[in-house]
């Protein structure tokens, strides 16, 4: 089966799970090289519209689909800021595109001016000397001058990075009207995170943050010292979630890489419980819960879908696996050598149709992970991304060199007899040997003849360093890659030598 009929198959399932509007949790777990986080990447396109370019206004409409009031006064004040005009009057700003556009959206006519009043107010800060309001946000964005006119927090600039991003490529677009129109603009209803051992509950749903701003004004030159002040953030699981309940007849995912590589429970804290399916918001057993730092009422939108993956060679966090089977469906991903295509000898001299001259990709690898399995067991196994890329034999000398071999000495932690079980060394003459003892080759050196050991004593010291490298402590279990393998040389550039591995 090909890879692209492969992941055909994977995408109809995820549209399967999508089409039933039943939340989907799903960790995808293997090896290392199974193309895991591949498959992230390829959901992802399944969160994704792809809308085709069209003139200023629906790439308009595109932009404030979505937003919140308050997310589009922050896109106001950013937009004029780039004209040097930081102080708006109210009239200001809802006679700007950008307010009257979602207006439109929204079907208001009317009152605009309480709209942006009232979200004004509430998103100022408790400490404002201009502004009385009693049901304050928990986050402040906006304050007023003793003049009237609104400015945007220096302090809360670093929370609007995501708005500034989509405001610079929607600005970008209007540049580029003249490209062609068969050119799509992307609208992804997805955010990626990796996991890791310092990922926390701040990252991921909230946390106060440091927040460095200037006490001068812009125009102010007498002085630019730095002040610190705190701030509740968002973390990018609760910033999707709030677009998803904004925006509740579309699907959102969660995409998370490598999810073992972090403290679960620490990141998802409360929400653990409130991601099961049935405790979703409006599901018969829907849960709300009050967040850490903010105090906010929360629940999970059932519009949100969460994928990761999980790699289980990795047992420093074994316990996850019960923590969070109730909560997902874990999918395994083997190795998958019939993805492997078959690449040739070109120093044989012999055509592409010669089986002599051809390695088999697929059945090299199927032999290596079979004595894996045999020796250091299924966990042990190489996923098949490790040779996906292959086309050229020295790219397959380099795999080997700089991939393979190292992965599989720590596994087998440097035991000489194993790695030259898996590589079929045993019975074969040193020069044709891919991994070499070095005991051996060491005792070779001090007894052959100083004539004989100029060359071969070079290069073995030359590798010798190898071993420690990857760790090995003791000399009877070190071992060298073949020299010649490194350099691409001997016997090492004939496909016969590869095809001992099947």
């Amino acid at each position: 089966m090909s890879i692209s009929n492969l992941f055909s198959i994977l995408l109809d399932n995820v549209m399967t799970d999508m089409s039933t509007h039943e939340p989907t949790n799903i960790i995808y777990t293997g090896v290392a090289g199974t193309g895991k986080t591949y498959r992230l990447l390829q959901i992802a396109k399944q969160y994704t519209d792809y809308l085709p370019k069209t003139e200023n206004e629906d790439l308009l409409e595109q932009l404030l689909q979505g937003l919140s009031w308050r997310e589009v006064l922050c896109l106001v004040f950013l937009d004029l800021r780039a004209e040097q005009q930081d102080l708006l009057k109210v009239r200001e700003i809802i006679d700007h595109p950008f307010f009257m556009t979602k207006a439109a959206q929204n079907s208001r006519d009317k009152n605009l001016d309480s709209t942006a009043w009232l979200e004004l107010r509430r998103h100022s800060p408790t400490n404002s000397q201009t502004v009385s309001f009693d049901k304050r946000a928990s986050q402040a964005y906006f304050d007023k001058d003793n003049s009237g006119s609104w400015y945007l927090l220096p302090e809360s600039i670093v929370l609007l990075e995501d708005l500034s991003q989509q405001l610079a490529e929607f600005q970008q677009a209007q540049r580029d009207n003249q490209a062609p129109q068969n050119q799509n603009i992307g609208q992804q209803r997805f955010s990626m995170v990796s996991f890791h051992q310092a990922y926390g509950y701040e990252e991921f749903v909230e946390g106060i943050r440091p927040v460095m701003s200037g006490t001068a004004q812009a125009n102010n030159s007498h002085s630019n010292q730095n002040q610190m002040s705190y701030a509740v953030q968002d973390g990018a699981f609760l910033n999707l979630c709030q677009r998803a309940a904004r925006d509740p007849h579309q699907r959102y995912a969660m995409l998370i890489d490598e999810i073992n590589r972090a403290n679960v429970s620490r990141v998802f804290g409360e929400l653990l419980s409130l991601i099961e399916p049935d405790k979703r918001a409006g599901k018969p057993n829907a849960m709300t819960v009050s967040l850490a730092y903010s105090g906010r009422a929360f629940s999970v939108p059932a519009n949100v879908d969460i994928y990761a993956t999980m790699n289980t060679q990795d047992h420093s966090l074994a316990p996850l696996d019960m923590a969070l089977r109730r909560r997902f469906r874990f999918v395994d991903c083997p190795p998958q050598p019939d993805l492997l295509s078959t690449i040739y000898d070109s120093n044989s001299g012999l055509s592409d149709g010669s089986e002599a001259g051809a390695i088999d990709l697929s059945k090299l690898l199927t032999g290596l992970n079979r004595r894996i399995v045999q020796t250091l067991g299924i966990e042990a196994q190489l996923g098949h991304a490790f040779l996906f890329t292959v086309i050229q034999l020295e790219q397959l000398q380099t795999a080997l060199v700089e991939q393979i071999i190292p992965q599989l000495a720590q596994a087998a932690g440097g035991q000489i007899t194993v790695l030259q079980y898996i590589f079929r060394d045993e019975q074969q003459p040193t020069s044709k040997q891919f991994v070499q003892d070095s005991q051996a080759l060491m005792n070779d050196d001090l007894y052959n003849p100083m004539g004989n050991q100029n060359n071969a004593s070079a290069e073995h010291q030359m590798f010798a360093g190898q071993g420690s490298f990857l760790g090995q402590s003791m000399s009877m279990n070190s071992y060298t890659i073949n020299a010649d393998l490194i350099a691409r040389d001997g016997e090492f550039n004939h496909a016969a030598i590869y095809q001992r591995l099947y």
